[in-house]
């Protein structure tokens, strides 16, 4: 079991930004894609967008829903991938999480293999 850690959440005010990190312990990330996924209350998880492994040259795809507003990143010296969220809204509220696996298919959460505990995203108006 792979272990992935998320943290960076917070309350934030709309229009604001939050940088979220999810580390990784006793594996390298770079050899797997990581996606990053939110949950809002009563809602079912969702995908946001991923990155595939460096082999696969780090490409990244988004959600519409966050297209030109958030950004994925890698820094494999500090094994840690990022999800840099801009101009956050409202709608932004929810539990985020990253996954891991061999690549990141449709971003279809079943098919991930290893997830962290989520962090906490909160979007004031």
């Amino acid at each position: 079991q792979l272990q992935l850690v998320e943290s960076g959440g917070g309350l934030v005010q709309a229009g604001g930004s939050l940088r979220l990190s999810c580390a990784a312990s006793g594996f390298s990330l770079e050899y797997y894609a990581i996606g990053w996924f939110r949950q809002a209350p009563g809602r079912e998880r969702e995908g946001v967008g991923c990155i595939q492994s460096s082999e696969r040259e780090g490409s990244t795809d988004y959600a519409d829903s966050v297209k030109g507003r958030f950004t994925i990143s890698r820094d494999n010296a500090k094994n840690t991938v990022y999800l840099q969220m801009n101009s956050l809204k409202p709608e932004d509220t929810a539990v985020y999480y990253c996954a891991a696996d061999w690549g990141c298919s449709a971003l279809v959460p079943a098919d991930f293999r290893s997830w962290g505990q989520g962090t906490q995203v909160t979007v004031s108006s």
